[in-house]
């Protein structure tokens, strides 16, 4: 740690986590060698479904007939069926022509932009979105120009300044932002991409099985300019790898040429049968979203109500804004003591001056759950 020039109080340490007897438990060992049960309110598994026994009964079933892991690329030996069935259940879900799979959202993002632009395109991208957008953008040699978060002034700016280049336009965001848990005003922001010829990439990460037409993102029965719809498994389905929804010219463009898609080991199959589980459930259950926002909107109000501190999220993610980066730690170590596992996310992550305790609510929660935390929340000091 000598050669890290990284200061103390933003230092990350692993720890490791398993699972407890209920679902919203999580278990650790503490200094004195004992088990601790935390609630967990920092995981992004919003529906519980990591842990629903179909699914994980359908991942290993697969893992029978499949084998655990697809052995290489998809271009050699790792494609499965079930992959091909998750693809055209995700497509038909999102009505989309094509989706392709990936191990992971951070490689789908990197081949999403990989796709789209070049040293000849102005990547112009709201100032929140997410690092493996920022690694794409790098990766592609594209112009990158942020505008500030959700502000269509100053997109439109960067639109109508950078048009004359002649060069092309993409403009990059997320429904819904991890950090801010603030949503996309996404039809206005169509409008100015077709009105400037921009293209566009979303990630609907975050969004999937919560957000829009029964969980199907803002995204959903869009077309122009959207070009590629970015999404994961590892968050409200449970699972694991994640995918691009686009049309079958850009599909293609991506198998052909994308890095990130071809050298790399196939989505484990009894990954993509649990996801594949997953979606069912939420085809499902409708309203599961809809509900599960509703529930936030409540946890959002009663913590609003015990504290001074600034509380944001138009969704199922709340930040509870601290500031100080040592406040928020001490925050963070209160909450634990208390029962409560919720990080405190500081700089880079997050600007220097809001660092903050980010909760993920989640359907395994309850109003119990609730009280309990306003109440450990109201008596910090």
């Amino acid at each position: 740690m000598r050669n890290i020039k990284i200061p103390k109080n933003r230092i990350r340490k692993l720890r490791t986590l398993s699972i407890g007897d209920k679902k919203y438990y999580l278990e650790t060992i503490n200094k004195k060698g004992f088990k601790e049960k935390l609630i967990d309110l920092c995981s992004n598994d919003y529906f519980g479904l990591s842990r629903d026994n179909e699914v994980i009964e359908a991942a290993h079933k697969s893992s029978r007939i499949e084998g655990l892991g697809s052995g290489s690329s998809l271009f050699i030996s790792g494609s499965r069926p079930v992959h091909n069935t998750l693809e055209k259940e995700i497509a038909k879900w999102l009505d989309r022509e094509k989706v392709l799979l990936f191990p992971s959202g951070f490689q789908a993002n990197i081949a999403a932009i990989q796709a789209l632009a070049n040293r000849n395109t102005i990547v112009i991208a709201d100032k929140y979105i997410h690092n493996s957008l920022i690694t794409g953008i790098k990766a592609s040699g594209g112009k990158l120009i942020r505008f500030l978060h959700n502000n269509l002034s100053d997109l439109e700016n960067k639109l109508t300044k950078f048009k004359p280049e002649r060069k092309s336009l993409l403009v990059i965001i997320e429904s819904l932002y991890s950090m801010e848990g603030s949503l996309a005003p996404l039809n206005k922001i169509i409008k100015l991409c077709n009105k400037y010829n921009a293209k566009l990439i979303i990630d609907e990460a975050h969004a999937l099985g919560i957000v829009g037409n029964f969980g199907k993102g803002l995204s959903y029965k869009l077309k122009d300019p959207i070009q590629i719809v970015c999404g994961t498994f590892g968050k409200a389905f449970g699972s694991g790898g994640a995918f691009l929804a686009c049309d079958e010219e850009t599909c293609e463009k991506i198998i052909q040429t994308s890095s990130a898609f071809r050298y790399t080991t196939a989505l484990s199959p009894a990954l993509a049968a649990g996801a594949l589980s997953s979606l069912q459930k939420i085809k499902n259950n409708k309203y599961w979203g809809r509900d599960l926002l509703a529930f936030s909107h409540k946890w959002k109000e009663e913590i609003r109500n015990v504290t001074n501190y600034s509380v944001i999220g138009d969704c199922h993610i709340i930040s509870i804004i601290i500031g100080s980066e040592d406040d928020t730690l001490l925050m963070q170590k209160y909450l634990e003591k208390n029962g409560f596992l919720a990080i405190a996310i500081r700089p880079p992550t997050i600007p220097v001056g809001e660092s903050r305790i980010r909760i993920t609510v989640k359907k395994t929660l309850n109003e119990r759950i609730l009280k309990d935390f306003v109440s450990v929340l109201k008596d910090f000091k």
